[in-house]
């Protein structure tokens, strides 16, 4: 991300390895040597942040049946969502692979600085998908049809910034999913309550994909790449995410409405409120240096925190 000259300069964070947010300095990557095959890919995809979407497809199963589901159900929702997600960043990387490769804090992924090949990575997107089908025929038999639509939303994402500047809700809608996915695995029901969840998780999202936006604002708007605040503006990103946040915190209060839940599901939905207002007091326009800690620490505190109180309404 380069420094704006104009009235919406931000501060360019200091470089914080790519575990976080993404943070990479130009190259970096590059001259760290060749890691192993495994581990390559496992960066390639940011296998750490599956701790984003994956809480909440167990939200998803826990609120549906009302107990704790039996382990073979787990484990099969548990294997679909790593698949899946797997191949939505593989494919991701493979459609932007260009795109990442002229922009410096992106250019030391494993794609555009030679880490992997593009064969590599389609074989790995071969293989993810054989994953996720396999799990989806051990759930419920509709989601044997249902299937093609998150993979369909895969490919379509990393077309969409080159057209429109609603790519992040897109993309929150992808992650979604994850509660509609655990709901649907588990009764085959789609009921209001879980597109209330996914909508929740989809503009939560949706709102710090918003803050993530900022970093490569100057070099989107030199390649006509389209995004929030290429749009609007640093001021309209900071507002589009505090929306964004607002609604997520009143969805999940109108899914608990409508449900038979407990005093520990509010419990959540509050200590979800507090670390997004945490969140948002971390950043502001004109200074992004602990932009990593609200994507990433704060987020993966969110969906952990949620699931527990959860889990803890339906023992």
């Amino acid at each position: 991300m380069r420094t704006s000259t104009g009235p919406e300069s931000i501060v360019p964070p200091a470089p914080a390895g790519d575990g976080g947010a993404g943070l990479r300095p130009a190259g970096a990557g590059a001259g760290q040597g060749r890691a192993p095959i495994p581990l390559r890919f496992a960066r390639l995809v940011k296998i750490e942040h599956t701790v984003f979407a994956l809480p909440f497809a167990y939200v998803g199963a826990l609120l549906a049946v009302g107990e704790v589901p039996g382990a073979a159900d787990v484990l099969w929702i548990t294997v679909a969502m790593v698949g899946a997600r797997s191949l939505a960043m593989a494919l991701n990387r493979l459609i932007d692979a260009r795109i990442d490769a002229a922009n410096p804090r992106t250019a030391g992924r494993e794609l555009p600085s030679g880490q992997l090949r593009a064969w590599h990575v389609v074989a790995f997107c071969i293989a993810s998908l054989a994953v996720f089908l396999a799990a989806v025929w051990q759930l419920d038999p509709l989601v044997r049809w249902l299937w093609p639509i998150p993979v369909a939303a895969f490919v379509v994402y990393p077309y969409l910034k080159r057209f429109t500047w609603l790519a992040h809700l897109w993309l929150g809608a992808v992650d979604g999913l994850a509660p509609v996915g655990g709901w649907v695995a588990l009764t085959g029901e789609l009921p209001w309550e879980a597109w209330a969840l996914g909508a929740a998780v989809a503009f939560w999202i949706a709102g710090f994909d918003l803050f993530y936006s900022l970093f490569d604002l100057e070099i989107d708007r030199a390649q006509g790449l389209h995004s929030w605040a290429t749009r609007f503006g640093v001021g309209g990103a900071f507002f589009g995410a505090r929306l964004f946040h607002l609604l997520t915190v009143a969805l999940l209060a109108a899914a608990g409405l409508g449900l038979e839940v407990g005093t520990w599901y509010w419990l959540g939905v509050a200590g979800v409120a507090g670390l997004l207002v945490y969140e948002h007091s971390l950043v502001r326009p004109g200074d992004l240096r602990r932009l990593d800690a609200a994507f990433f620490t704060v987020n993966g505190v969110i969906s952990i925190v949620f699931l527990a109180f959860v889990l803890l309404d339906v023992l």
